[in-house]
C-alpha cells in the first residue's frame, strides 16, 4: 500500500512546487520585467501623482464637460465588484425600451439621426473603458459648449486620442474615455464654479 501512496504524495508535492509556486513566480517576474505598467493594472495618475483610475476599467462621467462612457450594467455603474452584462436578449422588451429611450435622448441632445451602437448598449463586462470614435465625435459639440471653446479644438483632442486596431488587425479603433477626459482638462481647464 505504501508503494502506491508514496508516488502519489511525491507527485502532488512536485506539481504543487512546479505549477503552484515556480510557474506563477516565473510568469509574475516576466510580466513585471517586460510589461510592468500592465502588470500593475495600467494605473493612470494625475499631475500630482495621485491614482485617478485605470486605463483598463471604465468610470462614470456624467458632467457635460466630459466624454460620457458606454452605459454600464455593472452594479451602480462601473462597479468592478459587480462586473457583468445585463443578460437581456435582443428581443427583451426592457432592453428595447431602455435603448430606445437612450437613443431618443441622445438624438434630442445632438440632433444626430444615426446613433453609434456603443452609445446605447452596455459592454459584456459593464466596465469597458473605451467608446467608438463616432460616439466620441458625437459628444464634441456638447463638450465644447460646456467648456466655452470651439468644437474644432475639442475635436482635435478627441482625434489625438483615437487608438487604432491592436497590431493593426485586432478589434476596432477606439477612444479611452478617462485618458481623453484628462487631456480635455489639461487643454481646457474646468470652468470656475459659479457661486
Amino acid at each position: 500500500m505504501l508503494n502506491h501512496i508514496r508516488p502519489a504524495v511525491v507527485m502532488i508535492a512536485l506539481f504543487t512546487g512546479v505549477l503552484g509556486v515556480a510557474y506563477p513566480f516565473a510568469v509574475t517576474g516576466v510580466a513585471q520585467t517586460v510589461f510592468s505598467e500592465q502588470a500593475d493594472g495600467s494605473l493612470v495618475r494625475d499631475k500630482a501623482g495621485k491614482v485617478v483610475g485605470s486605463a483598463l476599467v471604465g468610470q462614470t462621467f456624467a458632467e457635460p464637460i466630459y466624454l460620457h462612457p458606454r452605459p454600464s450594467a455593472a452594479g451602480d455603474g462601473y462597479d468592478a465588484s459587480s462586473s457583468s452584462g445585463a443578460n437581456l436578449g435582443p428581443l427583451n422588451p426592457d432592453l428595447i425600451a431602455r435603448v430606445k429611450t437612450d437613443a431618443d435622448a441622445l438624438r434630442a441632445e445632438t440632433g444626430a439621426a444615426v446613433i453609434p451602437a456603443d452609445a446605447v448598449t452596455a459592454s459584456a463586462s459593464g466596465l469597458d473603458p473605451h467608446i467608438s470614435p463616432a460616439y466620441a465625435r458625437l459628444q464634441a459639440a456638447r463638450i465644447a459648449q460646456a467648456r466655452g471653446v470651439a468644437v474644432q479644438e475639442v475635436s482635435k483632442v478627441i482625434e489625438q486620442h483615437v487608438e487604432g486596431r491592436t497590431f493593426g488587425v485586432l478589434g476596432q479603433p477606439r477612444v479611452n474615455v478617462l485618458l481623453t477626459n484628462m487631456a480635455l482638462d489639461a487643454r481646457f481647464p474646468r470652468p470656475a464654479a459659479e457661486g
